[in-house]
């Protein structure tokens, strides 16, 4: 379920289209792959790492696990992804819970 399941082609498309497109989904977008059922990190982002998973849900919801940090998260919140501007409250959830964390 974690793993990327895209082949070359699907990968191609799919960077083609969302990569660089924050407002299509941080989960869609930015991670890079998609395992069974949610989207899975192939690189190493902004903020999480390598093998990072989980989903934005567009009613605003975000959950992801990170092995590499043994991490897991919630974010519950009562706006919808609907503009790109509610979508900034999950990367700066992320960004913030990534921050906390001492190496």
């Amino acid at each position: 379920m974690t793993t990327n399941r895209l082949t070359p082609e699907q990968q191609a498309a799919r960077t083609a289209m969302a990569r660089d497109n924050v407002h299509v989904s941080f989960g869609q977008g930015q991670h890079g792959g998609w395992g069974f059922g949610m989207a899975v990190r192939t690189y190493r982002g902004d903020y999480a790492y390598e093998g990072q998973f989980g989903w934005d849900g567009g009613s605003g919801t975000s959950t992801y696990a990170d092995p590499e940090k043994q991490l897991t998260g919630i974010l519950l919140t009562q706006v919808g992804a609907s503009v790109p501007d509610s979508t900034w409250a999950f990367h700066d959830f992320w960004t913030t819970v990534y921050q906390a964390i001492d190496d």
